[in-house]
């Protein structure tokens, strides 16, 4: 809250309207996922702050958070929660003041950014602050660290009791229940998004969808998942061989693997995110896979909630965020041959220190058959 505080104060800020979770949470503890409804947590530049949500959200806030003002909109066919928001905002003073908002966030629907628009019309001036919390998350605290690695270890745990079960004939259902129930056993969270899972030429997907199917003698299985501990995450990705490794799979996997290790060799403080992913893009271009490798090779990690664990910046071409100590950046190697039909993924998650990145896993550049 400090920082956030020193933050405003250099942008000119009077206060802030915070509509992401992930930033409510960061400053609070609050941990809910009611922002699938209007709420907003005002913060003026002294420090002083206060949350306007549901009466569903009230004893969450009591017990997961260090918010003590904590107001209730009610919900009818004719409620104007963005107008008490407006309301409560001059009742801290911040009439004819600068205010901050996070627009550019899943908390913040279109709709309800028009009305805190209309609502705060002529009572202040409104501006766009979306990047200052996420600005001040990329750099990780001691604290937050402790919870980042918890998170890498449950997902090792999570991977290694999903490779006990994969192979010929093994029904994903089951392997996703592997990977995800050792987690929840190990005292960690959902993440952010569901799990990835799919094989066959379903292993060429960057996205979950809906089905099951059991594996063939000879196939092909790409997992993306993360662990998860006090909703701060460790992801990785992978692509598993089911029976013969064929000399294709082999040579995407050559090619993933030196990927990531040119990526880990640009991962230092003081390159930007962009150096990162050109290392990946170079890589992978000068084996002849520019056609099937993706356009953005990793991001940022941190405490999120759905529908995305993925955080900013971002691994994609000339980006100038610079790397800091103590970021946390997941790299993902992905190659979609669909011309073959042909999958590779492999990624990891990493500590940014002075030394180098330190990769979380346990897990190295190995190939994986089963």
């Amino acid at each position: 809250m400090a920082r956030l505080q020193t933050a405003m104060q250099n942008e000119g800020l009077d206060g802030m309207l915070l509509f992401a979770q992930e930033s409510m949470f960061w400053l609070t503890g609050y941990d809910t996922f009611g922002y699938c409804f209007f709420q907003g947590m005002i913060v003026r530049a002294d420090g002083r702050f206060a949350l306007l949500t549901r009466s569903a959200d009230l004893r969450q806030a009591r017990l997961t958070s260090i918010i003590n003002d904590i107001r209730v909109w009610k919900d009818g066919s004719d409620a104007t929660p963005a107008i008490e928001l407006c309301d409560l905002a001059k009742e801290l003073g911040l009439a004819g003041k600068r205010l901050g908002v996070e627009y550019n966030t899943v908390g913040l629907t279109a709709w309800n950014g028009k009305a805190v628009d209309a609502a705060f019309e002529g009572v202040a001036t409104l501006v766009d602050a979306t990047a200052l919390v996420p600005n001040l998350r990329t750099r990780k605290s001691d604290a937050e660290l402790v919870h980042v690695r918890k998170a890498s270890e449950l997902g090792d745990d999570g991977f290694a009791a999903a490779l006990d079960i994969i192979g010929p004939g093994a029904d994903e259902g089951e392997i996703l229940a592997a990977l995800q129930g050792t987690i929840f056993a190990g005292g960690g969270d959902y993440a952010g998004n569901e799990f990835i899972i799919g094989s066959a030429e379903e292993a060429l997907l960057c996205r979950y969808k809906s089905g099951r199917r059991k594996l063939d003698d000879n196939d092909q299985l790409t997992l993306e998942w993360a662990g998860a501990f006090a909703r701060y995450h460790s992801a990785m990705m992978q692509t598993v061989v089911i029976g013969a490794i064929s000399d294709h799979h082999k040579r995407l996997f050559d090619a993933a693997s030196a990927a990531l290790t040119g990526v880990e060799t640009a991962m230092v403080i003081g390159n930007s995110f962009g150096d990162v992913f050109a290392a990946h893009a170079d890589a992978l271009d000068q084996l002849g896979l520019s056609q099937h490798r993706l356009n953005a090779c990793g991001y940022n990690l941190g405490g999120s909630f759905t529908p995305c664990w993925m955080d900013f910046p971002m691994f994609y071409e000339n980006n100038p965020a610079i790397i800091e100590q103590n970021m946390v950046l997941f790299a993902h190697m992905i190659i979609m041959d669909s011309d073959t039909n042909t999958a590779m993924t492999l990624g990891r998650t990493y500590i940014t220190t002075d030394e180098g990145p330190e990769r979380l896993s346990r897990f190295g550049h190995e190939l994986m058959a089963r």
